[in-house]
């Protein structure tokens, strides 16, 4: 949301360098396409594209053209704030946050918590069953905040890690198969109703650690998959851009724009919702060309090894970015080789 002069509204934007067009579509232009198209801004292939009068809550998705003209699946915003659960092509517009953070003793002091000479005892939570009501129903985020900031304290805890909370189609992925990296699943509530629940554990003296997944994401069509009709966020090359084990699609590394989609997602988890730590989710399928292949299905780097060097290069950035711009978090390698 913001204002163009004294006209409130929305700006959009969104990189698709391929699109031939693109449009804002949504239930108040009855999801027309001819309704809001998109300008392109520059030469990087952003797209943008202010519409007026429109408020906090609205409903929206992107519709693309590809090269050809023809007419890609209706796309979910890559960097919306709060989707449709379980995650479909509707993002919401998402005002500013509300919540007043309660929480400077922690922030305050948490780089005394986690230097490497303290120990830390961490425990580890699937949100959505760790605890449920009778009638089967989810906890809220702030019904997590009533029972179980208690229950992981009086167990002596130092830390509570919450499998991914990115917004995921399939539920029985456990968020391992994320689709909107930026918004906190609806599942459990509002993005304000986390902050809540992160508020809530760090005055107990808790720390909050977030598993992280940068290795993979799903093939839906309304996700970032062939997003403007070419392989954009993920390599061509399936001997480089699928999971053999997962069906899914690897990010390419390699790419600037990839590069800062993922680095800006771990960066406002820290900032957003003020994450102590994040767990960064099956590192060796990025760290190694040859994860769970046989000979002849994968590519050698340039120098002939089986190392993804463009994939340490990522983690190595996102690490220098990550202890520099916030000062006490960490993160952790989830290594599963052995």
């Amino acid at each position: 949301p913001r204002s163009m002069g004294d006209v409130k509204g929305v700006a959009f934007a969104l990189w698709a360098p391929n699109a031939r067009r693109v449009s804002v579509v949504g239930p108040f232009n009855h999801w027309d396409g001819r309704v809001h198209p998109m300008q392109q801004y520059g030469p990087g292939g952003y797209w943008e594209l202010f519409i007026p009068h429109l408020e906090p809550g609205e409903g929206y998705a992107f519709e693309l053209e590809d090269r050809q003209g023809q007419l890609l699946p209706i796309k979910a915003d890559p960097c919306a704030q709060r989707l449709e659960a379980p995650s479909r092509a509707m993002a919401f517009v998402e005002g500013p946050s509300s919540h007043r953070w309660q929480d400077e003793a922690w922030m305050n002091d948490r780089h005394l918590r986690h230097r490497h000479t303290d120990p830390i005892s961490i425990y580890e939570v699937h949100a959505g069953s760790w605890r449920r009501r009778p009638d089967g129903r989810f906890l809220s985020y702030r019904e997590l905040a009533d029972e179980l900031v208690p229950y992981v304290a009086d167990l002596g805890f130092t830390h509570v890690q919450f499998l991914p909370l990115s917004e995921h189609p399939f539920y029985a992925s456990w968020g391992y198969q994320p689709l909107g990296l930026f918004a906190p699943t609806n599942r459990y509530g509002s993005p304000d109703d986390l902050r809540e629940l992160v508020d809530r554990f760090h005055r107990a003296g808790i720390g909050v650690l977030l598993d992280w997944v940068p290795a993979h994401f799903p093939e839906d069509p309304h996700g970032l998959a062939a997003f403007d009709g070419t392989h954009l966020y993920e390599h061509a090359d399936p001997r480089k851009g699928r999971h053999m084990d997962w069906g899914t699609l690897i990010y390419n590394y390699g790419r600037t724009e990839v590069q800062n989609f993922l680095i800006a997602n771990a960066l406002s988890w820290l900032e957003r919702f003020h994450i102590d730590g994040l767990r960064v989710d099956a590192v060796a399928s990025m760290l190694y060309l040859d994860y769970s292949r046989r000979h002849g299905q994968w590519v050698p780097n340039a120098y002939g090894g089986r190392e993804n060097l463009e994939a340490v290069a990522f983690l190595q950035r996102l690490n220098a970015l990550v202890y520099a711009t916030h000062p006490g978090t960490f993160t952790v390698a989830e290594e599963s080789t052995a």
